[in-house]
C-alpha cells in the first residue's frame, strides 16, 4: 500500500511584490513569505494547501495561477484588493520592503479550523502571525492543532509594519513556545532582541518549547540548535542577484525535509535526542536550496531534481 502524503497547511499572506531594481528597473511578480514557502513544498511535490487573503482582481488571479503553476491549492478569504510590498533593492541585492497590506480571516476563520485541523504539518509566519485582526485567528488556528500537528514558524519581521514593537514581540514569543520547529534570520532575533547574542537567543528559545530552533545567518550559514547542542553549516558559494524569497526558500525544503524522514518526525514527536548528523544533512540541504533562489531574480525556488546536485560551502 502507497504511503498517504503528509498534509502541509500555510497559512499567511500572499500579495504581490513591486520591485524597484538598483538600475531602476520596477517589475511585478506575486509573493509574501508564506506564500513563497507553500510554492516551495509545491514545486518540491508536496502539493501543499495555503490560507491566504486574495482579491478577485488582476494582481490576485496572478497570485493564484502563480501557486497553481506549482502545485499550490490555494484557499482564500476575499480581499478588495490584493495586497503589494514594494522591494527596493539595493547593489548588492538586498530587498527592503514597504507594504500596503490587510489581513484578515473573518467569518471565515471557523470553518477554517477543520481543515487545519486535518494537516500533519502547519506552517505560520510573517505578517500574518502579528499584524491584527488575523493575528489572532492564527494563534487560534495553532492551538488548535498544538500536539497533533508539527507546527513550524518563521517570525520574518517586517520592522515597516510594527506600530507596537512590545506586543509583537510578545506575540512572537507566544508562537515559538507553541511551535515545533523556529527558523528565523539573524536580523529577525537582533529587531526581537535587541543588543543581545544572537546563538544565546536561539538556545534559550529552544529551552521554551521548540524541537529545533534554526537561525539563518546570511553569508555566516546557518546553525540549529536543539537540546542537545548546536550544529553549524556554512554559506553555500554562489553570485547572489537577489535574496528576495531565500529564507522562504530554506524555510519550505526545512519542512520537506522533515516531512520526507521517518527519524526527524519520531524525533520532533519525542522526547528523544536527533543526531546531529541528521540537523546537519537537514540544514546543508536547505542552505543549497536558498543559494539556488539567490542566484535568480525574485522568488524562484528550485524543483526537487534540482537539489540533487552537491553543495559547495564557503
Amino acid at each position: 500500500m502507497t504511503e498517504a502524503m503528509p498534509r502541509i497547511v500555510v497559512v499567511g499572506e500572499a500579495l504581490v511584490d513591486i520591485v524597484h531594481r538598483a538600475d531602476g528597473a520596477v517589475e511585478e511578480a506575486p509573493g509574501g513569505s508564506p506564500a513563497n514557502t507553500a510554492l516551495t513544498l509545491g514545486r518540491l511535490g508536496r502539493r501543499p494547501t495555503l490560507i491566504t487573503r486574495l482579491a478577485e482582481d488582476d494582481r490576485g488571479r496572478g497570485v493564484r495561477r502563480w501557486l497553481g503553476e506549482s502545485d499550490v491549492e490555494v484557499v482564500a478569504v476575499a480581499s478588495a484588493r490584493t495586497s503589494t510590498a514594494t522591494a527596493h533593492l539595493d547593489a548588492g541585492g538586498a530587498a527592503s520592503y514597504d507594504f500596503d497590506l490587510e489581513w484578515d480571516l473573518g467569518a471565515d476563520a471557523a470553518s477554517l479550523e477543520a481543515l487545519v485541523s486535518a494537516a500533519d504539518v502547519v506552517h505560520v509566519g510573517s505578517v500574518a502571525a502579528v499584524l491584527e485582526p488575523g493575528a489572532d485567528h492564527v494563534l487560534a488556528l495553532v492551538r488548535s492543532v498544538r500536539g497533533r500537528a508539527i507546527v513550524t514558524y518563521d517570525p520574518n519581521i517586517r520592522p515597516s509594519l510594527v506600530d507596537d514593537p512590545d506586543r509583537v514581540r510578545e506575540r512572537v514569543a507566544g508562537l515559538i513556545e507553541l511551535a515545533d520547529v523556529v527558523k528565523a534570520s539573524d536580523e529577525d532575533i537582533r529587531w526581537l532582541h535587541p543588543g543581545r547574542d544572537v546563538r544565546q537567543v536561539a538556545r534559550e528559545w529552544a529551552a521554551r518549547g521548540p524541537r529545533l530552533v534554526v537561525v539563518t545567518l546570511g553569508s555566516e550559514g546557518a546553525i540549529g540548535v536543539t537540546a542537545d547542542g548546536e550544529v553549524a553549516v556554512p554559506a553555500v558559494v554562489t553570485e547572489v542577484v537577489d535574496t528576495v524569497g531565500a529564507g522562504d526558500t530554506f524555510m519550505g525544503v526545512l519542512i520537506d525535509s522533515i516531512v520526507g524522514s521517518d527519524e526527524l518526525r519520531a524525533w520532533i514527536r519525542t522526547a528523544g535526542g536527533g543526531r546531529s548528523s541528521v540537523v546537519e544533512s537537514l540544514l546543508r540541504r536547505s542552505a543549497y536550496a536558498a543559494a539556488i533562489t539567490v542566484s535568480r531574480p525574485g522568488a524562484d525556488p528550485p524543483r526537487r531534481a534540482e537539489l540533487a546536485a552537491p553543495a559547495t560551502a564557503r
